[in-house]
C-alpha cells in the first residue's frame, strides 16, 4: 500500500506530542478500520453523567501506543533485549487491541450480536489487515493472542498492569474530571523490568502500583459503574434488543444499512466472516443515535419510550443495594406497569429489571503483579506491600441494582 507519510506527530492533551514511529503504524492509523474509532465513544454512555467524557477509542489507542514506546525504551535501557521486529509488533498489537469495539463500546456485545466479544472482532480485523499489509502483522497477532514465547511481551498488552490500563485510567480521569483516577503512568513505566521472562515492578515503584490499584477501584465505583451510566447502558441494550425483536416481526424501522443488517440477521461467532466484518466496520455511535432519534416517535410503546429516555436523559430510577433485590419488589413494580399500560409481563421487563455489578481492583490468583526486590527475589504485590487495604482490594465486591420507571411513562 502506497501512502504519503506526512503526519509524524500528534498533539495529545494527556502526554503532549506523540511521535508516530514508522510508516507501518502511520498507514494503520490512516486505514478506514482504525479511523472508525474516532466515532466510537471510549466510555459509552458516561457522558450523561460526566459531560466531558466524549473522548474516543481513537484517542485511547494512540495513547496506548505512546506508552508502549516508552515501555520498550525503558526495558531496553535496563538491558532487556527487544529487537526492532518485536518492538514494531508490540506497537501494532497495542494500537489495534480495541479496534473491534462496536457502537458505545460494550452495548453491542449484549444485544445485536450473540456471544461475539470485541476481542474476537479485534482479532478478525487484525487478520484482514495482515493480508492487506503483506503479513507485517503476523508477530503482533501472535503477541496479541498470548502465543509468543516471550511472556512479558504478552503481559505488556494484557495483564493487571498493561499499557491499556495505564492509559485509560489517566485519560478517563482527565476527561471526566474525576481526580481520584489520575495515576502517574510515566512513573509506573519507568519502574518496569523483566525477570524470568515475566514483567515485574521494581520495589521502589511499589507505592505507584498501590496508588494505581486504589485509583482503579475508585474509578470503577465512581465512573465505570456509576448508577446513571449503568442504567443508560442497560436502556441502550434494551433499545437494540427491542429493535431486533420488531424487525423479526417485519415491523419497518428506519436505520442505516449496517444497522439494518445486524437487526435482520442472527450473528454468531461462526457467522462473522469477511462480509460481516466489512458491514460491522461501517457501524458506529452515529448509526445508533440517529436511529434512536427516528425511533423516539415510533408506534411501538416500548421502543418509543426507551429511545426518549436516552435522547432526553430522562432515565429509569436506579437503586443500588448491598443485598440481592427481593423478588416481591420486582413483581410489584412489574404489576404496576402492566396494569397502567396494558402491556404483558415480558414487555414490562424492558422497564423493570435487576442485575448485579462487581468490582475487584486486583486479582492475586490471575497473573498477579510481581515486585522485584533489590536482592533479585520476586514477591507478589500483596505480600510485598505494607498496605493492609491491598488484601481488601483483591476481594471482589458485589452490589445489586433494581431499575424501574420514576413515574408514568
Amino acid at each position: 500500500m502506497q501512502t504519503s507519510n506526512k503526519l509524524k506527530i500528534l498533539n495529545d492533551p494527556i502526554y503532549g506530542f506523540i511521535t508516530i514511529p514508522n510508516s507501518l503504524i502511520f498507514d494503520l492509523i490512516e486505514h478506514k478500520y482504525f479511523q472508525r474509532l474516532r466515532r466510537i465513544t471510549q466510555m459509552g454512555m458516561s457522558y450523561l453523567v460526566y459531560p466531558g467524557a466524549h473522548h474516543t477509542r481513537f484517542h485511547h489507542a494512540i495513547g496506548c501506543m505512546h506508552l508502549m514506546q516508552k515501555a520498550v525504551q525503558v526495558l531496553r535501557f535496563k538491558g532487556v533485549e527487544i529487537n526492532e521486529e518485536e518492538k514494531n509488533a508490540l506497537l501494532v498489537a497495542i494500537l489495534l487491541h480495541d479496534i473491534g469495539h462496536g457502537p458505545f463500546s460494550h452495548a453491542m456485545e449484549h444485544s445485536i450480536v450473540n456471544g461475539v466479544s470485541h476481542e474476537h472482532i479485534s482479532m478478525l480485523f487484525m487478520e484482514v489487515l495482515n493480508k492487506e499489509f503483506n503479513n507485517d502483522l503476523t508477530l503482533a497477532i501472535k503477541i496479541f493472542k498470548g502465543e509468543y514465547h516471550r511472556k512479558f511481551m504478552c503481559q505488556l498488552i494484557s495483564s493487571q498492569i498493561d499499557m491499556d490500563r495505564a492509559d485509560y485510567l489517566k485519560r478517563d480521569s482527565f476527561y471526566t474530571g474525576v481526580a481520584e483516577g489520575n495515576i502517574n503512568s510515566e512513573r509506573l513505566i519507568t519502574m518496569l523490568n523483566v525477570k524470568n521472562d515475566e514483567l515485574v515492578i521494581e520495589m521502589k515503584g511499589i507505592y505507584s502500583v498501590e496508588k494505581f490499584l486504589v485509583a482503579r477501584r475508585l474509578m470503577y465505583w465512581q465512573v465505570y459503574l456509576h448508577k446513571t451510566s449503568l442504567v443508560a447502558e442497560q436502556l441502550l441494550i434494551r433499545v437494540l434488543k427491542r429493535a431486533k425483536e420488531l424487525t423479526r416481526k417485519e415491523v419497518v424501522l428506519n436505520a442505516s444499512k449496517p444497522l439494518q443488517f445486524f437487526l435482520r440477521n442472527e450473528i454468531n461467532l461462526s457467522d462473522f466472516n469477511k462480509e460481516t466484518l466489512d458491514t460491522f466496520s461501517k457501524l458506529d455511535d452515529y448509526d445508533i443515535v440517529s436511529a434512536m432519534k427516528e425511533w423516539q416517535d415510533h408506534d411501538d410503546f416500548i421502543l418509543r419510550n426507551l429511545c426518549r429516555m436516552i435522547i432526553n436523559r430522562d432515565l429509569l430510577k436506579v437503586k443500588i443495594k448491598k443485598k440481592p433485590i427481593k423478588k416481591e419488589k420486582l413483581i410489584a413494580f412489574k404489576e404496576q406497569l402492566t396494569n397502567a399500560y396494558s402491556i404483558t409481563d415480558k414487555e414490562a421487563e424492558y422497564f423493570v429489571f435487576t442485575g448485579e455489578i462487581s468490582n475487584q481492583a486486583y486479582t492475586q490468583k490471575k497473573q498477579g503483579i510481581k515486585i522485584l526486590h533489590k536482592n533479585g527475589s520476586i514477591e507478589d504485590l500483596v505480600k510485598a506491600s505494607d498496605q493492609l487495604n491491598l488484601k481488601a482490594l483483591s476481594k471482589p465486591v458485589t452490589k445489586y441494582y433494581i431499575c424501574y420507571p420514576k413515574e408514568k411513562l
